[in-house]
């Protein structure tokens, strides 16, 4: 099996459905946006850095506003207008990345991770059941949900540590730690493996990890990330 490969960390002048974007840093990476007269952009309102201040900000409402609300999830996201530059950076070491989406391509992301799109792509989610109670103590696990509607885009996302990327071919499989997987394609099945591994004198234990089989992308973050969970 072809190991997974390491995602660009940086990116000067990118420039791809119409929009420009560079990513700096190392430790703390930052993404900068060039927006043109008429071209938004939304994001998370909490990872704003720095605007260029022609850039205007608003609000955008999102699908399932009322389910959000319940499970103690965003209903808003922020939106900005060009011209002008703005840049966003997550309070946290990791790895930020573009993600070139085709019209009609879908991606599935974990919780908390997205930091950007350009305005055509549609944000939902879905929880998943099952899940949560065996790695999140009952609390819920919901799978972001990004598609690109009529036109290409871009979708950013942060990574904690360093992102990596495996191609699954049709049929293929790879097990991940729960904390360990970003992203995946709408194509790849995802299912919760559960092994028990003997401890002679002292019982078992059980190992838990996400079996996702393809066709299609797996994205995996070398820092594990869990939601905190109650005692």
């Amino acid at each position: 099996m072809e190991r997974p490969v390491l995602l660009p960390t940086s990116a000067r002048s990118e420039n791809f459905a119409g929009l420009v974007y560079h990513l700096d840093g190392e430790l703390v990476p930052a993404l900068t946006v060039e927006l043109m007269k008429g071209q938004n952009i939304y994001f998370e309102h909490h990872i704003l850095l720095w605007k260029h201040p022609d850039i205007t900000i608003g609000i955008r409402a999102m699908k399932g506003a009322l389910k959000r609300m319940i499970a103690g999830m965003q209903i808003f996201i922020t939106q900005a207008e060009g011209p002008g530059q703005i840049a966003f950076s997550r309070d946290g070491a990791g790895h930020v990345f573009g993600i070139h989406m085709k019209q009609g391509e879908e991606l599935h992301v974990r919780e908390h991770q997205f930091l950007a799109a350009t305005d055509n792509i549609e944000y939902t989610f879905e929880r998943m059941k099952g899940i949560s109670n065996l790695l999140y103590g009952g609390t819920g696990f919901f799978i972001d949900k990004f598609h690109c509607d009529n036109r290409e885009g871009i979708l950013w996302l942060h990574g904690y540590g360093n992102v990596f990327e495996k191609n699954l071919s049709p049929g293929e499989q790879i097990d991940v730690e729960p904390g360990g997987w970003l992203y995946k394609d709408k194509s790849v099945d995802m299912r919760t493996n559960v092994q028990s591994i003997s401890t002679g004198i002292f019982a078992s234990t059980n190992l838990v990890t996400n079996r996702f089989t393809g066709p299609g992308r797996v994205g995996i973050q070398s820092m594990y990330y869990h939601m905190p969970t109650s005692e």
